[in-house]
C-alpha cells in the first residue's frame, strides 16, 4: 500500500524517529530536496535505502547530523573542515572527510570507501527528526536512482510509493538543488558537486578551488554519475528556438515562440528562484504529450553552476 504522507507535526516527527530506530525508511524535507532517511549505523537500513532507490552500491550516501559536535564523532575534522562547518552549517554543504574507524557508521553508507560525506541540514523538520532519533541518518534524495530529485512530499509519494514507511510533508523545499559536496581529504579542497553553497562562497574562505570532472565509475560522493537527475523526456540544453512538440524551461524575461508549453525558472534572472523551481518544473514538463524538454541558457555563476550541473547530467546519454 502507498506510504503514509502526513504533515510534519511534532507527533509525526516522533513517529518518524521511532520508525528510523526500528530500521524503517522515512522521507523528510530539508532545505535542498526531500531525503530518504534510514539509520546510518545500521547496515540493513542502509541496504534498504539502496534497494528502495534502485541505487548502485558503489554510489555513497550523505550522512545527516544536527550539528558539528555529532559530526566530529563520525569523521576527522582538520582546521579547514572546522572552518567550513562553522561557516556553512546548518546549511547546504556536505563535507567529505576521513571516517573514524570507531564511528559506528554502516560501511555501506560510504560505499566501501574510508571517507564519509556529512551534512547538517538547515530545516526545522530535519533538525527535529535528527534530534528525536538520536543517531545519524543516511539520506539521499527520495526518488528512484537517476531520476529528478523531489522538492515536495507528493513527488516522493509518486516516486517511491510503498518503499518508504512514512513521508513527512512540510511543503516545498526552499533551495531546490542538492547540497554542494566539498572533498577535504586531500591537500587541496576539491568541489565534487556544485550545490546550495556556491563555489564563490567557498572560494572566499579557501581561495581558488579545483572542481572535479563530471562522471565517475566509482564516485566519492553522491550525484557524480554522468547521467543523473534525468526526466523521462529527452532534455536539450541552451535552446534558442523551438522544435516540434517540445516544452521549454525558460530563464529571463522572454522566451522564444513555438513551444508547446513554457515555464519560467525565473523571469527576473534570479538564480535562487531558478534553483528552487528547477526540479519542480522539470517534473511538470516531463509528460507524454511532449517530445522533449528544451532549456534556455543559465549563467554559469553562483547557483547557476549547480543548476547547469544538474541539467548537463539530466541531458547526458542514459546508461
Amino acid at each position: 500500500m502507498p506510504a503514509d504522507l502526513v504533515p510534519a507535526t511534532e507527533e509525526a516527527i516522533e513517529r518518524a524517529a521511532r520508525l528510523v530506530t526500528e530500521g524503517e525508511l522515512v522521507a523528510f524535507p530539508t532545505e535542498t530536496v526531500y531525503g530518504l532517511g534510514g539509520d546510518a549505523t545500521s547496515e540493513a537500513a542502509v541496504a534498504r535505502i539502496f534497494a528502495a532507490k534502485g541505487r548502485p552500491r558503489f554510489n555513497p550516501l550523505i550522512v545527516h547530523v544536527p550539528e558539528l559536535a555529532e559530526a566530529e564523532a563520525l569523521a576527522r575534522f582538520d582546521e579547514r573542515a572546522l572552518i567550513a562547518a562553522r561557516r556553512f552549517w546548518p546549511g547546504p554543504l556536505s563535507l567529505v572527510l576521513p571516517r573514524r574507524p570507531e564511528s559506528g557508521l554502516a560501511l555501506l553508507a560510504s560505499a566501501g570507501l574510508d571517507t564519509v560525506a556529512l551534512r547538517a541540514p538547515a530545516h526545522a523538520v530535519a533538525q527535529a527528526l535528527l534530534r528525536a532519533t538520536g543517531r545519524p541518518i543516511a539520506a539521499p534524495s527520495a526518488n528512484r536512482s537517476g531520476r529528478v530529485s523531489p522538492t515536495t512530499a507528493a513527488h516522493v509519494a509518486s516516486e517511491l510509493g510503498d518503499r518508504v514507511a512514512l513521508i513527512l510533508d512540510a511543503g516545498p523545499c526552499s533551495v531546490g538543488v542538492e547540497s554542494a559536496v566539498l572533498d577535504l581529504t586531500g591537500a587541496a579542497p576539491l568541489l565534487l558537486r556544485p550545490g546550495g553553497v556556491t563555489l564563490e562562497q567557498l572560494s572566499e574562505i579557501f581561495g581558488p578551488i579545483e572542481t572535479a570532472a563530471a562522471g565517475e565509475d566509482a564516485p566519492r560522493a553522491p550525484g557524480r554519475l554522468a547521467s543523473h537527475y534525468a526526466p523521462e523526456r529527452p532534455l536539450r540544453l541552451d535552446a534558442v528556438d523551438a522544435r516540434p512538440g517540445e516544452a521549454l524551461l525558460a530563464f529571463g524575461p522572454e522566451a522564444p515562440p513555438g513551444f508547446a508549453e513554457v515555464l519560467f525558472l525565473s523571469r527576473s534572472g534570479d538564480l535562487a528562484e531558478a534553483a528552487a523551481n528547477l526540479f519542480l518544473m522539470l517534473r511538470h514538463l516531463d509528460r507524454p504529450e511532449f517530445k522533449g524538454i528544451a532549456v534556455m541558457a543559465v549563467p554559469e555563476s553562483g547557483l547557476g553552476r549547480a543548476i547547469n550541473d544538474r541539467l548537463r547530467r539530466a541531458a547526458a546519454p542514459r546508461p
